[in-house]
């Protein structure tokens, strides 16, 4: 994560004030009252094992799985536990966060459409600006599910939400994006690490989901570091007065995805006028050509200076 935080701080975040005010709707294994997390959650529901129970908030939320914590904590963690060195993307983002997987990471699609309705709903009131889906989703067996899954994606994105997601960790065959993430309103986001670890097999960028090179839509849109990415764990307690286990490290897309949403937020803030249409072209437009093939970094890696000047 440090790797492109230091994009933003050798820029100089000011203009784009960490995010302050942007709020980012996300739909995972549910998020933990985590230190570092402390006053960003707005809003939480649990449509695993509480359907329909009311919306909660700060430490009533939870996470029994801790993937959603860690995707918390890459977009807008404090980084309080570590000094800052841990700190998130865009710190001054808040969460409305939905728990559609369940504590080994699990869901179905009716969880999914039912949390895609419940932030649709709640758009307004807490004016989302960007959805973060950092769950591969792959090709579903009822295609009427998948089809209405779709739709709901483009409904939101259609009312001017940014909707980011997953490439999913399928790779490296061509065609192997995340159902959800090959549809043209939404910003697709694989896993690429450039120069860290040149070569290594266990890099996530050798199983991050790649487009069909014959396809119309040109799949992923960017690209973003993903391997050995440090942020909140999901079990992080305290005892005698410390707190311990408070980071660790995971690797995939789904730790790429937030990365690039959190980029988002940075331009959202600098810029308030600018719509999610246009926020996709400019991710897409200011990212950095890796010479990879188009089906695997789609327009490039992430440039959050470029994007925020």
């Amino acid at each position: 994560m440090q790797r492109v935080r230091k994009q933003v701080e050798d820029y100089g975040d000011t203009a784009a004030k960490g995010g302050d005010g942007i709020v980012v709707a996300m739909l995972d294994t549910g998020v933990a009252p985590h230190p570092d997390l402390e006053g960003r959650i707005l809003c939480f529901r649990d449509f695993v094992s509480g359907n329909g129970s009311p919306d909660r908030h700060g430490t009533a939320a939870y996470d029994d799985n801790g993937h959603g914590t860690h995707v918390a904590g890459i977009l807008c963690g404090s980084g309080a536990l570590s000094g800052g060195r841990y700190r998130g993307i865009a710190p001054g983002a808040r969460l409305v966060v939905g728990k559609v997987l369940d504590g080994q990471g699990d869901g179905a699609a009716e969880t999914m459409l039912k949390g895609l309705d419940w932030i649709m709903g709640l758009q307004e009131r807490y004016s989302i600006r960007i959805l973060n889906i950092s769950v591969g989703i792959g090709d579903l067996e009822d295609e009427q599910k998948e089809r209405a899954m779709k739709e709901k994606l483009k409904q939101l994105w259609n009312r001017g939400m940014l909707v980011v997601c997953a490439a999913g960790n399928k790779g490296p065959g061509d065609g192997t994006v995340s159902s959800v993430g090959g549809d043209s309103m939404v910003v697709t986001v694989g896993c690429h690490d450039g120069n860290y670890h040149a070569g290594s097999l266990w890099r996530c960028e050798i199983c991050s989901g790649r487009g069909d090179p014959r396809s119309a839509v040109r799949k992923p849109d960017l690209v973003a570091p993903g391997t050995d990415i440090i942020s909140c764990c999901g079990n992080c307690y305290r005892f005698h007065g410390r707190w311990l286990n408070p980071y660790m490290a995971k690797s995939g897309t789904s730790m790429s995805t937030p990365i690039v949403s959190a980029a988002a937020a940075l331009a959202l803030r600098k810029y308030p006028a600018m719509n999610n249409e246009e926020c996709k072209r400019k991710l897409q437009y200011t990212a950095t050509d890796l010479g990879a093939p188009w089906n695997q970094q789609g327009w490039g890696m992430v440039n959050v200076r470029r994007l925020l000047e």
